[in-house]
């Protein structure tokens, strides 16, 4: 058989297409943080990871430039061998204090971080242990790595006490999860996990990704917690509140090392351009002296988590900014947001694999940035469609 034929057979977008509803890879001729441009058209966007809005801080902007001017747009080359700048040292040595570890590690992207940092940590005679919705990037990178995978159902840290009491002592442990998980919005209940942990003595890595900038004052979640010494591995990612390209582990001095020596992703990738990481290194900087965007981004979020609940949207139980509008059918949901997106309202719908079947959801999202009249707009337009399509 043709390896190529389950792409000659693919038809899943072109059904949607044809039904025009399909609602990915929209290209936009903007973008300028609560607003998107499409075709001239000005549309809300409710559906970036921009939580603190600063892509559009004139110090980041500015920051980004200098990059540019002062280094080029790459590196050409690893860290491990000429791609090193001494600005990549100086941002790991700020973004450890940051979150209050000994060191820290820059690569490239998110993904790579995970990647790269996760499968190296898991050998052979090693257990990891996941949420079931951890994030894509810790899947990938648990297949990685060469030791056993185990997955407990989302939350359930009780049964994540009873896998962890049948692994032998004799095997490495780890525990994955998100500090907030990407979909549903809800925090991770450290305190309990890190007493589950403890208990087993199991080591703990938490991503961050859409914990940083929002969760600890923008710290993240084990600082939100006071749990920081708790947890043995910070992830970061710099695509959200840090408006930039980019991610981090930070930890033990020890470890960060091995993970520098040994990460195929971090090895084996130029390093991260220097426009990106100044970017980082001065949205850094906004988070640690202007609060106020922490604050703004959580009076946003109040707001609008009471709208839709007001409204009788099933919203599940998320706790921070990102909030899912719960549609069920995947039609039904890709319907909702061509409605949304005609009315001037840009959101991500969600389906199938990415959700369990049958819980397809508008994955909405809000910045610091955003205007009141801004949200109360988009509530008005979610009230009419969810009831023109029978949704409330």
């Amino acid at each position: 058989m043709d390896v190529f034929q389950k792409c000659f057979s693919f038809d899943l977008d072109k059904k949607v297409m044809e039904k025009g509803i399909y609602p990915y890879f929209q290209a936009l001729d903007g973008l300028e943080g609560t607003e998107v441009s499409y075709h001239g058209r000005k549309i809300i966007m409710i559906g970036s990871n921009n939580y603190l809005g600063l892509t559009t801080h004139p110090k980041v902007r500015a920051a980004a430039m200098k990059g540019l001017e002062q280094f080029g747009p790459s590196c050409t080359g690893s860290r491990f061998l000429n791609g090193t700048l001494k600005l990549h040292i100086e941002l790991e040595e700020r973004l450890a204090a940051f979150v209050g570890k000994d060191a820290a590690l820059v690569f490239s992207t998110g993904m790579q971080t995970n990647l790269g940092a996760i499968s190296a940590l898991i050998g052979r005679n090693d257990v990891v242990v996941t949420d079931k919705d951890d994030h894509a990037s810790i899947v990938d990178a648990c297949r990685l790595g060469l030791g056993e995978i185990k997955r407990h159902v989302h939350g359930d840290l009780d049964q994540l006490d009873r896998i962890l009491a049948k692994i032998p002592k004799s095997h490495g442990t780890m525990v994955v999860v998100d500090g907030v998980f990407s979909m549903g919005g809800d925090i991770v209940d450290l305190p309990k996990l890190v007493n589950v942990c403890k208990k087993h003595g199991t080591r703990l890595y938490v991503d961050d990704a859409h914990s940083l900038g929002v969760l600890g004052g923008g710290r993240g979640t084990a600082w939100h917690f006071g749990l920081t010494d708790q947890v043995d591995i910070i992830m970061g990612t710099f695509s959200k509140s840090f408006a930039s390209l980019g991610g981090f582990v930070a930890g033990d001095k020890d470890v960060i090392n091995y993970i520098k020596h040994t990460a195929r992703s971090f090895i084996f990738s130029a390093s991260l351009p220097a426009p990106n990481a100044m970017a980082a290194f001065a949205a850094l900087e906004v988070m640690e002296t202007e609060p106020e965007h922490v604050q703004r981004l959580w009076e946003n979020a109040a707001f609008m988590l009471k709208g839709y609940r007001d409204l009788g949207f099933n919203i599940g139980a998320t706790q921070t900014p990102i909030i899912p509008v719960i549609i069920g059918d995947d039609e039904a949901c890709f319907r909702f947001w061509k409605e949304l997106f005609d009315a001037g309202v840009y959101c991500n719908p969600v389906v199938s694999p990415a959700v369990p079947q049958g819980m397809a959801l508008l994955r909405t999202s809000y910045m610091a940035t955003h205007r009141r009249d801004q949200l109360e707009r988009v509530l008005d337009i979610f009230q009419k469609t969810g009831k023109k399509l029978g949704i409330i």
